[in-house]
């Protein structure tokens, strides 16, 4: 185990938190995904005193916030929506992004080919936006390391904003740096 991790009694990366913040109720500045009556997804990220307008009525974050997953809520015009936290290929496709992404089929495919497991030292060239990123921390788990080195600044504020909304903290595992590979 790394001095980072044993720095951390409860560990907060890949595994145990990506867990935590999958469980429970929504919280704040966590992202929703709303589906419509027709089956149609948006996802939201929740704030405090926020609220969500489309063409047919205004949905209130606050309905959500202390929801649990798969809460059925109104907006202001009647119309329903089924609440639930976002799956990885969903977060993925709906994160904010300054770089084109590693889409979850074609990361699936890179763990696999460079054989990423648990407890494995990976130092991954451009992070991008933090997609493959996400993946990375996901396969190591919390006994592995994921460095990361990127070029441009706003790439990399992009990618620690992504990895640290999805696991809900900045992984003690993964080591971001601003420079040249």
């Amino acid at each position: 185990m790394s001095e980072q991790q044993e720095s951390h009694p409860n560990p907060t990366g890949a595994t145990v938190r990506g867990a935590a913040n999958r469980r429970g109720p929504f919280r704040s500045g966590e992202r929703v995904q709303l589906m419509d009556e027709t089956g149609k997804m948006t996802t939201i990220t929740l704030v405090d005193g926020g609220e969500h307008h489309t063409h047919r009525g205004v949905l209130r974050h606050a309905d959500l916030i202390g929801a649990e997953d798969g809460v059925v809520i109104a907006d202001t015009a009647g119309n329903r929506y089924q609440a639930l936290r976002p799956l990885y290929a969903d977060y993925m496709l709906s994160m904010p992004r300054g770089a084109a992404i590693i889409y979850p089929k074609d990361s699936a495919q890179i763990l696999m080919w460079a054989d990423i497991f648990p407890g494995a030292r990976v130092l991954e060239a451009g992070a991008g936006s933090g997609a493959l990123t996400i993946s990375l921390l996901r396969a190591v788990g919390d006994t592995g390391q994921v460095i990361s080195y990127e070029i441009r600044p706003d790439h990399l504020e992009y990618a620690e904003n992504n990895v640290d909304q999805y696991f809900g903290t900045r992984p003690p595992n993964w080591d971001p740096r601003l420079g040249d590979l």
